[in-house]
């Protein structure tokens, strides 16, 4: 199947490829038979038309486009291979000429990688955070296990911080009361706060069977961002009643017999936590560095449907979320960076272009050293995208042969493993000096949990290297995200 290539531009080429027509044979064969499948001619059997037929009927050239529709996926598959190149994103296609009988021609333009070199990744230094588990983590995790387990015991007297109470709201603007406004039977610790400013001050004092009224915004539904009058009124006060963490304490909640080796679990968990944040920092760390450094074009095809994907990503979140960007911008903690819609998006832009150097600094790596995926990399990944996914490993099989995300995930396996290599090259220490063991590094470039039992009802601090919290648009900060694709 002979071809040519010629450079439109560093980033772009145009495949020219001829396909002698004997090679079409079998795809028209399957597009007679699929067309006699769905058509009723008088005198034949349903199935059963001749070619000679079909085409006097409807015309040889609707057969020689749905056969060209249907090779031309596989024909340009084998051109690409033929030219060595490697395509970015979906090609341009065009038929040039068409020789019934005879030859078939086809162009199509793509994107490709461009050519860069890999730097010296043994040259590569960086530094994280030591570890700090310090005793007030400790004593929070203990009073959490501690709460888990106390119990509640009503008292009648006025409600003060750290109390459980029973409570009814109700919203009222210019007299008039929003109905989506109103809640009963909430049951509120006094204290926690992350419902409506005030209302913490306005319970503190009030007893069973009393109201008080203040002002505050309102944070949800239909009338989010109104400032109302509110109108709180406690139907119960209880009383939090804690254990205290003693050996009996321990052998309730945990398979331990004391609370010395309880606190001990404690802190080796917390320990191993820390280690794992540590170790996906670093990780992070070594890419950002060798992406900030990497002399690399990006073919503009490619990076418009990047940044326009991501931004129709962020924007479905938002909308999900009952948010403007400006609301985001004004309450959420990891925009502080961007203070108008302007910044926020040029922040996506830049995080975006690095993400996208990235995934090209890891094909390169993984084509260059000829890194493989074998099955055991596979059932790996499947288990860990059904634990982040809280799924079992068999519905993920499952959803990935429904929805064809094989080469996906192959990829992300490839770009993983890749970037396991890059960090093991590099020199990580934390800001004292210390050389930093990536020991929960895998070989596929994730952060993996320390292998320790969780004692019964112990609460495990929030991975670091979990799924992407929902209410972050773009929360992928780092091209180290670059290792995974979109696959639902």
């Amino acid at each position: 199947m002979p071809s040519t290539v010629e450079e439109l531009s560093p980033n772009r080429v145009r495949l020219t490829v001829e396909v002698p027509f004997a090679e079409l044979k079998p795809s028209l064969d399957k597009a007679y038979k699929s067309i006699a499948e769905q058509v009723t001619i008088p005198g034949f059997r349903k199935g059963k038309v001749p070619p000679m037929v079909i085409d006097q009927r409807f015309g040889r050239g609707m057969v020689l486009q749905e056969a060209i529709n249907d090779a031309l996926p596989g024909l340009y598959t084998k051109a690409v291979q033929e030219a060595s190149i490697t395509p970015l994103g979906q090609p341009e296609v065009e038929v040039t000429k068409l020789e019934d009988g005879d030859l078939i021609e086809f162009t199509a333009e793509v994107d490709v990688r461009p050519e860069f070199d890999l730097p010296d990744f043994s040259s590569v230094a960086v530094e994280v955070e030591p570890l700090d588990v310090s005793e007030e983590l400790v004593e929070q995790q203990l009073q959490t296990l501690r709460e888990r387990f106390g119990s509640l015991i009503d008292v009648e007297r006025a409600a003060g911080e750290g109390d459980v109470v029973t409570l009814d709201l109700v919203a009222t603007k210019d007299g008039e009361t929003l109905e989506d406004a109103q809640a009963e039977g909430i049951t509120y610790k006094v204290g926690a706060g992350g419902m409506l400013d005030g209302l913490d001050d306005a319970l503190t004092g009030l007893s069973a069977g009393e109201s008080k009224e203040f002002t505050s915004t309102l944070v949800g539904g239909a009338a989010r961002g109104t400032e109302a009058d509110i109108r709180v009124t406690v139907s119960k006060v209880q009383e939090q009643e804690l254990p205290e963490i003693d050996d009996d304490f321990a052998q309730m909640v945990s398979e331990f017999d004391t609370a010395e080796q309880l606190r001990g679990d404690v802190v080796s968990r917390l320990t191993n936590m820390a280690r794992l944040d540590q170790a996906a920092k670093a990780r992070d760390a070594v890419l950002e560095a060798i992406v900030a450094d990497l002399d690399v074009s990006l073919p503009e095809g490619l990076r418009t449907d990047e940044l326009a994907a991501r931004r129709t990503q962020i924007e479905q979140q938002l909308a999900q979320a009952g948010l403007s960007l400006e609301q985001y911008l004004q309450e959420s903690e990891e925009a502080e960076e961007a203070e108008t819609p302007e910044e926020f998006w040029a922040e996506v832009e830049v995080r975006g272009e690095a993400a996208l150097k990235a995934q090209l600094l890891l094909d390169k790596v993984a084509d260059d050293r000829e890194i493989g995926v074998e099955q055991e990399d596979l059932t790996q990944h499947i288990f860990r995208k059904a634990q982040q996914s809280n799924t079992s490993p068999e519905q993920e099989m499952q959803h990935m042969m429904e929805h064809n995300h094989l080469p996906e995930w192959m990829t992300e396996i490839r770009r993983g493993k890749a970037l396991a290599l890059i960090v093991e090259s590099a020199t990580v220490t934390d800001t004292a000096g210390e050389k930093v063991e990536l020991a929960n590094l895998g070989n596929d470039g994730s952060i993996t949990e320390p292998a320790a039992d969780e004692p019964a009802g112990a609460e495990s601090p929030d991975s670091p290297d979990s799924p992407d919290s929902p209410d972050s648009p773009d929360s992928p900060a780092s091209p180290a995200s670059a290792t995974e694709t979109e696959s639902r």
